[in-house]
């Protein structure tokens, strides 16, 4: 036994699974940083797959079996073990809940004025509630994930197709996929039924619809059976799991008996992703190289953390605060307490029967258990049922996304859903909007639109008598001299589009693709990585050209004649982003050698030496600025010793292993030169419905909009000029790896600081979002996901470079940018780069894929659309809309209401226990600090669950400060509310500061209006009891009150709940204290309720504190209103002044619209079958976009007014309404 290899081969693999499991991650070791994510751990070492977990031959490497994770994919948060533990930890972690457990055990453990039941039970509810609602959502993921992990997969053993599910996939398992069926974990493609190629669409992984071309190695494409692959001994040596989609980095060894093994590289195009779809393939077959949480789609992933809203943290550093003012209280109250009992007359009473002894020991322990006790007195200060409400509000408010009608999408026939409502006023909060771009803000169809050939314009379509049809004719748009167009220059141009392209076909019934009905006798569809060119070469098909396939290296093409022509292919030179072209290099049948070429103008422009550059160029513009997407198309003929010339030049270019791509590039660039130009052609990327105009909304909302894309730079340019997140005005900057290559990074960073930051203190920037208030798009910044890796990478001490700061700044002055050849994990970390910025500015992204849901977890919300590339996106967010287009209503709409409403909740909640408790805190100074409570116990406990719960909840799901249609119609009104500005400490401390204004005018209005005439009608004075009533009865009605001077938007509702929770407290406080409760050992308010309402100076009184303590609120907000109106103030104005200048002859039929105006200029005729011999007179009423209504204007039929006293008909909207 050759015990040295075995002992080596232990080494390896004990060194692979430490490294692996053990070791931390090794910095300064940067031999394999390039292509890597920021944020990437330094994997290290390489895993070994035995394929279907066949031993090597003997004389190689020993068989080591090795352990890797199964393949089960887990996005809960929590299990049946660990949920109880894990949630109370987290639920506990709240300040509240902390504080009224310690309360709640306080209780239990001494004798406190109240029983422990006051606060045990309210915090036992709120505990209660979260935890169902949470479990409950996690339980649904927990079945989505069990949906995905038992899904049915077929592997190779013994030679048998064997079927199982999904998470029993293990590493070196042989798969077999079928057509349409998603890969079930990353594996290296071995064979296909299409003789070694597979076509595969990534959507859900990168974002790109597109489908992509696969291919296996040589030396395994021709194994087709189970039989022949369970004989296959290989080998596969790759590099541990990493996050990186487009590198892949090993090797295959393959044994054979009668020689020696042999190697061959495997690269990214050799590896099929989990998550990704086969498409037009029957069967692939592919070894499990990673599994489960080791896919690199789940490493793209981010682990599921508890998102906390700014609300949220509001109430904490609010309860802080409380909490200070609690201690203090306490604290002064018990220094107090024995101040006062200093004195030998003011000790303990004699019937305590306590001896000198026992009154001087322990007063350590005395005093401290005296303070827990005015900790547990004044402890209602801090809003238990705050949080209860708060739950509730949230709960039951993101029901009215879920029912808004608005938001369903028909074609769906799905409307949004809540994933968690625990962040409902963050989406009123929201200062950076990330977005996908497929699927989010396009639909991914290209359509062709238009081609120029020398300056003369083809139109896909012209439409004539409201008709569209295929022109074929071309129009001269352009100021030029007629010319006559030369039909074999148009020929040229659109066999060069037939040509030029590395389109597929292949048949309908071979695909998954909609039937396209076609004349033609050939029933075909066209698959491409490039959206473009497929519209390219559908496009061309109106004009009569026509790609057939490509068959044994020949490209077939039918003309106008229906002539098939056949061009032999000699060239490819692929398209690149640097380059930003591509050529092919064809023979036609006669012998002809020609060179296309098409890209971008930027590109073949320079390039040109013959044709209309002018005129063409001009349509470029033209179409440039309509956010069209342009290519240019040229041509070159060849002889065939250049031909030969540049054949050899690319295939020692080709050969090489060294600077393989440089000098590729250096080639492509000798061959595409002196181009003769044919033309241009222009291709619409469709956006979804309204995305401009939801795009152009977030901006004046004073949001940021980012679109973060995996999609190429040109394409995703594009799209953001038609979404209006670049426009005309704005100023690009590119910050890209073609750049960086021409100049290093840190000249380019200051290069572009310098001209975009010099003139950001001469411009007056609007404080939220950021833009300049004259010129709002100035500069838009582009940038690549390599060139952010760079500006990313942390310095050699470790520490973040200086760079990052740089660029967030630059970014900032930004009005757009644009993120391109994002990998997911990428989105994440800009996300996050933002996020914790020393703004610290709200963040939402929002996405369709898989590959968004680390930007969706990263964010401070998470928008999941239902788009075309799965479900990812959709389970994993907060939110979930149909289209992008519902993001407006969604922030504008229900995010200004969930906050305003929230806001007032969180400050009222306050306000009205400062001036619950601060009497109570008062009356100690009465009593001789006795703890004695200025409250029955039954007031104690209802107060906040009963008299004052209701009206406020019920606040908080209704209140309407603007109307709907005001808040869509004017974006800025989202900008009053940003900042958390209705939680400032200003605002705070006003609201706390009103609240013990009001608890003193309630206390000592009552102290000093009863001091010595408070007599009843058998001549006896009030009593304590009576006291704290009268108190306790001011302060329920002023609570009261002042939400219903808060309240804009009023509904049998809010006065059903306002009015209702007055008469709610009248009529237990006369049951209470009326009857004999024989479950009462005693009865401490038995008529004293009655006896107070049956003299008249508690009815003046209540009437008097009252006026007193609501006055100073109704004159701030008079003042206010006056002096420093809102935008929401100066739309209540302009709605009231418009309600009050509408006269009698409003019409009783609706506006059809948003913009209605009555025809004041109709015929002869139609006036005559209008009017009537007595009513000549008409009622005109307009509605326009900026304002509700205008005066109502009286017109006669010859535009002069009609007197007042005119009998007057309105004939607005069909029908005739005699008034």
């Amino acid at each position: 036994m050759d015990w040295s290899r075995i002992g080596s081969a232990i080494r390896r693999w004990a060194g692979k699974n430490a490294a692996t499991y053990l070791r931390p991650p090794v910095h300064g070791d940067h031999s394999r940083a390039r292509g890597r994510c920021v944020g990437e751990e330094n994997w290290v070492d390489n895993r070994t797959v035995y394929i279907g977990h066949r031993e090597p031959p003997h004389g190689t490497d020993a068989y080591i079996l090795q352990k890797y994770p199964d393949n089960r994919i887990v996005s809960s948060k929590y299990t049946f073990w660990n949920f109880v533990p894990k949630n109370l930890f987290e639920q506990f972690r709240r300040i509240a809940n902390f504080y009224f457990l310690i309360i709640f055990l306080v209780q239990l453990i001494i004798d406190t004025p109240t029983s422990p039941v006051t606060s045990g039970l309210p915090l036992f509810f709120v505990i209660t509630v979260t935890a169902i609602k949470q479990g409950y959502e996690d339980w649904l993921r927990h079945k989505a994930d069990n949906a995905v992990n038992k899904c049915p997969v077929h592997i190779i053993q013994d030679g048998k197709l064997v079927q199982k599910q999904s998470y029993k996939v293990q590493v070196g398992d042989i798969v077999m996929t079928k057509e349409n069926e998603t890969f079930a974990c990353d594996m290296v493609f071995l064979s296909s039924s299409a003789n070694g190629t597979c076509f595969v669409t990534t959507a859900s992984l990168d974002g790109e619809s597109s489908t992509k071309t696969y291919h296996a190695v040589q030396e395994t494409k021709s194994l087709q059976t189970e039989e022949e692959l369970d004989t296959l001994n290989a080998t596969i040596e790759c590099e541990q799991p990493q996050p990186d989609l487009y590198n892949f980095v090993g090797r295959i060894n393959i044994y054979h008996e009668s020689e020696g093994p042999i190697a061959r590289p495997l690269g990214s195009e050799n590896v099929l992703l989990r998550g990704a779809t086969l498409k037009n393939t029957k069967i692939v077959y592919g070894v499990a190289i990673y599994t489960g949480m080791e896919t690199k789609m789940a490493l793209n992933y981010q682990s599921k953390s508890q998102k906390r809203s700014a609300v949220e943290k509001s109430m904490n550093a609010f309860l802080v605060v409380y909490l200070c003012i609690l201690v203090s209280k306490a604290l002064i109250t018990t220094v107090l307490k024995y101040v006062w009992q200093s004195d030998s007359m003011r000790d303990d009473p004699w019937f305590n029967m306590k001896t000198q002894t026992e009154r001087r020991k322990n007063k350590f322990l005395s005093s401290f258990t005296d303070f827990l006790a005015f900790m547990v007195l004044f402890n209602y200060i801090i809003p238990v049922s705050m949080y209860v409400t708060v739950e509730m509000q949230k709960f039951f408010g993101s029901y009215f996304i879920t029912w808004d009608e608005e938001m369903f999408d028909d074609d769906l026939y799905e409307g949004p859903t809540v994933n968690t409502s625990d962040l409902n006023e963050e989406l009123g909060q929201v200062e950076y909007v990330f977005t996908d771009k497929t699927g989010t803000l396009t639909e991914n169809n290209m359509e062709f639109i238009e081609c120029c050939i020398d300056g003369h314009v083809h139109l896909s379509k012209s439409i004539s008598n409201g008709q569209s049809f295929y022109s074929h004719i071309a129009i001269d748009f352009i100021d030029a001299p007629v010319a006559v167009v030369d039909r074999g220059r148009e020929d040229l141009f659109f066999r060069a589009l037939c040509l030029c392209h590395t389109v597929q076909v292949k048949r309908e019934d071979q695909t998954d693709y909609p039937k396209q009905h076609q004349e033609n006798r050939r029933s075909s569809v066209y698959i491409s990585s490039s959206p473009d060119e497929i519209a390219l070469v559908e496009g061309v098909k109106r004009y009569g050209y026509s790609f057939l396939q490509l068959r044994d290296n020949y490209m077939e093409l039918e003309n106008t004649e229906a002539e098939v022509e056949r061009y032999e292919l000699l060239e490819i030179l692929n398209f690149d982003s640097v380059r930003r072209r591509m050529s092919v290099i064809v023979r036609s049948e006669s012998g002809e050698i020609i060179m296309f070429c098409k890209g971008a103008d930027s590109s073949i422009f320079p390039r040109v030496k013959e044709g209309k550059l002018d005129l063409v160029q001009q349509r470029v513009e033209h179409n440039a600025v309509e956010g069209l997407r342009t290519l240019c198309v040229g041509y070159k003929v060849l002889t065939c010793e250049k031909y030969e010339e540049i054949h050899t030049l690319l295939q020692n270019a080709k050969l090489s292993l060294h600077d393989r791509d440089r000098k590729l590039a250096e080639a492509y660039d000798v061959v595409e030169m002196d181009l003769d130009l044919l033309g241009a052609t222009a291709v619409e990327d469709r956006l979804q419905d309204k995305t401009a105009e939801t795009v152009e909304a977030l901006q004046q909302a004073g949001m940021k909009v980012w679109v973060l894309t995996g999609d190429k730079m040109e394409t995703a340019a594009a799209t953001c000029y038609a979404c209006k997140l670049f426009r005309r005005t704005t100023q690009l900057f590119e910050l890209t790896t073609k750049r960086i290559e021409e100049q290093n990074l840190h000249d380019v960073l200051f290069d572009l600081s310098r001209t975009i930051l010099r003139q950001s203190d001469n411009l007056r920037r609007d404080s939220y979002s950021g833009f300049s208030q004259h010129d709002l798009h100035d500069y838009g910044l582009i940038i690549d996901g390599a060139t952010l890796s760079l500006v990313m990478k942390p310095g050699e001490n470790g520490n973040s470079s200086s760079y990052k700061d740089l660029f967030l700044e630059i970014c900032r002055q930004c009005s757009g940018v644009l993120c391109c050849r994002m990998a997911p994990l990428q989105k994440a970390q800009i996300v996050k780069l933002i996020k914790v910025s020393k703004e610290h500015p709200i963040t939402l992204a929002i996405g369709d894929g898989a590959n968004d849901v680390s930007m969706i977890l990263e964010a401070h919300v998470g928008i999941g659309i239902l788009g075309k590339e799965g479900r990812q996106a959709a389970r994993n967010s907060d939110y979930c809309i149909p289209k992008f287009k519902h993001l407006k209503k969604l922030l504008l709409v229900h995010g200004h209401y969930y906050y305003i409403r929230i806001a007032e909740l969180v400050q009222y909640f306050f306000y009205k226990n400062v001036c619950f408790i601060f009497p109570q805190f008062l009356y100690q100074f009465f009593c001789g600090f006795s703890q004695q409570t200025l409250y029955d116990t039954a007031y104690l406990t209802l107060y906040n669950i009963s008299f004052t719960s209701l009206p406020i909840l019920l606040y908080s799901l209704m209140e309407q400060h603007v109307s709907v249609d005001a808040l869509k119609r004017d974006p800025t009104l989202y900008r009053d509310i940003a900042k958390n500005s209705l939680l400032r400490w200003k605002l705070f401390l006003y609201w706390t500061f009103l609240g013990v204004f009001d608890a003193v005018a309630f206390f000592f209005g009552a102290y000093f209006l009863f001091d010595h005439s408070a007599m009843t009608s058998n001549g006896k004075v009030f009593g304590n009891w009576t006291f704290g009533t009268l108190v306790f009865t001011v302060l329920v009605f002023t609570v009261t009150l002042k939400l219903a001077l808060d309240t804009h938007h009023w509904t049998w509702m809010n006065h059903l709940v306002i009015w209702g929770s007055l008469v709610f407290y009248i009529i237990f406080s006369l049951l209470w204290g009326g009857v004999i409760w024989p479950f009462l050992n005693y009865q401490t308010m038995y008529y004293v309720f009655m006896q107070m309402l049956s003299t008249g100076p508690a009815w003046l009184g209540i009437t008097l504190l009252l006026t007193v303590s609501l006055l100073p609120d109704v004159v701030k907000k008079v003042i206010s209103r006056q002096l420093w109106p809102t935008a929401a103030d100066r739309v209540q104005e302009h709605l009231r002044k418009s309600e009050n200048q509408m006269s009698e002859f409003t019409p009783l039929a609706p506006a059809p619209s948003s913009i209605y105006t009555n025809n004041m200029h109709r015929s002869q005729e139609q006036r005559k079958s209008l009017s009537t011999p007595n009513s000549g007179n008409v009622t005109h009423t307009y509605w326009t976009e900026d304002e509700y209504f205008n005066n109502l204007t009286v017109l006669d039929y010859s535009g002069n007014h009609c007197s007042s006293n005119a009998h007057c008909k309105f004939v607005g909207s069909g029908l005739e309404t005699a008034v």
